[in-house]
């Protein structure tokens, strides 16, 4: 039957570990190449196939219903049925030989001993963690699920912490976001997700495990998708705006930043300038004592670029130009995380904040493969990006030569400004001309 559905047997590594042994040796490593759910029948030809190479911990991040605790189980069922002498649902696997496996998925509360769903999942890890050796694997799906999210994820940050201290091998999945702001003393975590993809202008899982960190749910989505209706979808969303996607700057300065977009279209361009002057002054005082001058200079671009492109679209919007007034809502691409799912096939404005302190600015229909090629530059492979997403291409284009052309008045250096250079748009901050986007 393991013949029938393509299974194969595993070749089992030595498990030595010595003191001397770095954490990440790897002889000690776990290899899966085409590995699939042991459920589905590989030979009918109906499983999603992915290859997991392993050498220390797995932080994992994907939308609902991405696969990520599939993938778990079959992580699980491989390396059990490996180190037992079995077939694996895989095209070839190379396992250690664990003293322990560990599996966590959904907790549920347990009534005859009095306890909630999260006591039960504490007391579970619990256990988990006091077993654990360099040479186990430990699987936990949705880390702290059960309890509110602030707490729950220091706890979260907390156990991967201890994990990656021991220097197992295995796999955390959440869903808990703050994780990655969080001053994690970590060496060996990976960040991995689950990967999308855009079929007919819908975001859609493929069921992939990546590189990266994937900090959307598509939580809407599926809600949509299990029946819930439209008009509690539509509500949530606007919840969902009214509660985050406001946050362009700090709390303290983000209330200056509307009044200033507000005065801008009625004062005089040197005012305007003034103003963003003032504000990034601001800016700057709030992070004087922070040592980190990535951290400052992201600060510094995300007020400039929200104050430039929000006035230009009050301009186009009280112009008629454009039909509804668009709120710039800078995001962050960490050192090493991917653009979320919700970019895919949507037009972008980004920044790209260079080691060397410059700035390049674009615009994409393809965020996440215009990083991957910025990314795969010598000197450039840990490189962060703020992106704002616009209502079309065309605005887009003149969003970004409007900043080439404005970014270089506010002090800021760019290692593009050729490129304002041969746009009919940008050298003042009030121009009409549409921009021809290639």
């Amino acid at each position: 039957e393991g013949r029938r559905r393509k299974w194969v047997f595993p070749t089992l590594a030595k498990s030595h570990r010595s003191k001397d042994v770095k954490p990440l040796d790897e002889a000690y490593g776990m290899e899966i190449i085409g590995l699939s759910p042991y459920w589905f029948d590989v030979a009918e030809g109906s499983a999603v196939h992915n290859t997991v190479a392993m050498q220390s911990l797995f932080l994992l991040t994907g939308p609902n219903g991405g696969g990520k605790s599939s993938l778990l189980r079959s992580i699980c069922a491989a390396a059990l049925l490996g180190i037992c002498g079995f077939m694996v649902p895989a095209e070839s696997a190379l396992i250690p030989q664990y003293d322990s496996i560990m599996l966590h998925m959904k907790s549920y509360d347990s009534p005859a001993d009095g306890k909630s769903s999260f006591q039960v999942e504490m007391s579970e890890i619990r256990s988990i963690i006091s077993a654990t050796s360099k040479r186990s694997l430990v699987l936990i799906d949705e880390i702290c699920r059960g309890t509110e999210t602030a707490k729950g994820t220091c706890i979260a940050g907390s156990i991967i912490e201890t994990l990656d201290k021991i220097g197992c091998l295995g796999v955390v999945s959440t869903h808990l976001h703050g994780i990655f702001t969080l001053p994690l003393n970590t060496k060996n975590t990976v960040y991995k997700a689950m990967g999308t993809v855009s079929v007919d202008g819908k975001t859609k899982p493929t069921l992939k495990l990546i590189d990266g960190i994937c900090r959307e749910s598509l939580a809407f989505e599926t809600a949509k998708k299990e029946g819930i209706s439209e008009s509690i979808i539509q509500r949530a969303e606007n919840l969902y705006l009214s509660a985050y996607a406001t946050e362009v700057v700090s709390a303290k300065n983000g209330s200056e930043l509307v009044d200033v977009c507000s005065n801008m279209s009625t004062n005089g361009s040197d005012e305007s300038h003034l103003q963003l002057r003032r504000i990034r002054e601001g800016v700057a005082h709030n992070w004087t004592g922070s040592t980190n001058q990535t951290e400052f200079l992201q600060k510094e671009v995300e007020s400039a670029v929200t104050v430039i492109c929000q006035k230009k679209l009050i301009e186009l919007y009280k112009k008629k130009n454009i039909s509804e007034l668009a709120e710039v809502h800078c995001v962050l691409i960490g050192a090493r995380e991917r653009p979320p799912p919700s970019t895919i096939g949507a037009s972008s404005v980004y920044v790209m904040l260079r080691p060397d302190k410059k700035l390049y600015v674009g615009e994409t229909d393809d965020l996440e493969g215009r990083v991957s090629a910025h990314r795969s530059k010598e000197g450039l492979q840990n490189v962060s990006f703020l992106y704002f997403i616009v209502p079309g291409k065309s605005l887009a284009c003149q969003l970004e030569t409007l900043l080439i052309n404005q970014l270089p008045n506010q002090g800021f250096r760019l290692a593009n400004v050729a490129d304002g250079k041969h746009r009919n748009f940008g050298t003042s901050i009030s121009i009409e001309s549409v921009p021809v986007c290639s």
